[in-house]
């Protein structure tokens, strides 16, 4: 299995910015969609990976 991770990174101005790596398509933009509730989204980029084949990723979020 590929390793799946999300690397975010806190500008001094308040900006968040985040990258999904090792998640494909939907599972990719549920991610997206999950972070995206912590504030308004000002820049949206897709990556090479995110057109990749995702039949076989599995993306499970649990609560703390």
């Amino acid at each position: 299995m590929n390793s799946q991770e999300i690397e975010i990174t806190i500008r001094p101005d308040g900006r968040v910015e985040y990258t999904i790596k090792g998640v494909k398509g939907a599972a990719c933009q549920d991610i997206s969609a999950l972070l995206e509730q912590l504030g308004k989204v000002e820049h949206d980029e897709r990556t090479g990976e995110f057109y990749e084949d995702d039949s076989h990723v599995d993306v499970t979020v649990a609560g703390a």
